[in-house]
């Protein structure tokens, strides 16, 4: 993702994963539990200790999510022969490669690979949900109706317990939604990078500078739909980005 490596401390969650070295800054859970207060309010429905058991479930769901993400990046940073770790902050995380053997990512098409394969991963992760559900013959509440109907993901038998169909819920929406947003045309979110790789690929002069052009608009437009349609949080990070971009345009370009 975009942020900066915060300082380790010692509240900070450490371990390995398929070799990867994970860390999990005290800062993810608070804003992970932030971002997730309004929708845990709506389900459960005044009900304060329900909240509290949504709110850890949603969390949970989102520590899974962003941790499927970056290790989406790790391993495509391994598969081009670079070792990588991962840190999760506020907002989503970041994977910091490290050189092995002197190696470093050159070409934009492998650049444009690692950028894609975090999203990818998630969305990978949601077909594998959607697969296993239906084959136990159950009904998939998809978050896109019309894909929905046409897939036959409304029929079936509902799920046994409603603290399950609720945890389905979190991981549809976290694995669809945030992929799909990190996916626009913002730098530096995968999608930002992604493009600006594919306008490198293309030979376009100053790839960098026309990919943060686009972000600030992009970001810019995504902030007031997210404004007008009540997404407040969203809002506040495209607007975040779009200022990011506005003022990388304002400094040195290489």
């Amino acid at each position: 993702m975009f942020l900066s490596e915060p300082q380790p401390t010692p509240v900070d969650l450490a371990f390995r994963l398929a070799g990867i070295s994970v860390r999990v800054s005290a800062w993810f859970w608070a804003v992970a539990a932030l971002l997730g207060w309004s929708v845990c309010q709506a389900v459960a429905g005044g009900d304060q200790r329900q909240l509290l058991v949504y709110l850890a479930l949603w969390v949970g769901v989102v520590f899974v999510s962003i941790l499927i993400h970056e290790m989406g990046h790790a391993l495509a940073y391994r598969r081009f022969g670079l070792e990588s770790r991962v840190v999760l902050v506020q907002f989503g995380g970041i994977t910091i490669p490290q050189r092995w053997g002197g190696r470093s990512i050159h070409r934009p098409a492998e650049r444009m690979a690692i950028s894609a394969a975090g999203p990818l991963a998630q969305l990978a992760f949601t077909v594998v949900i959607v697969a296993v559900l239906k084959a136990g013959g159950y009904r998939v509440l998809f978050p896109f109706e019309a894909i929905g109907e046409s897939l036959g993901l409304f029929e079936g038998k509902p799920l046994p317990s409603k603290m399950l169909a609720i945890t389905v819920w979190f991981l549809l929406q976290v694995n669809i939604f945030w992929p799909l947003l990190n996916l626009l045309p913002v730098p530096p979110l995968d999608g930002g990078q992604i493009m600006r790789e594919g306008l490198l690929m293309a030979g376009v002069a100053d790839a960098s500078r026309t990919a943060t052009i686009v972000g600030m608009v992009t970001g810019g437009a995504v902030a007031w739909w997210a404004f007008n349609n009540g997404q407040e949080y969203m809002a506040i990070l495209f607007v975040v980005l779009a200022i990011s971009c506005y003022q990388n345009l304002r400094g040195p370009w290489r």
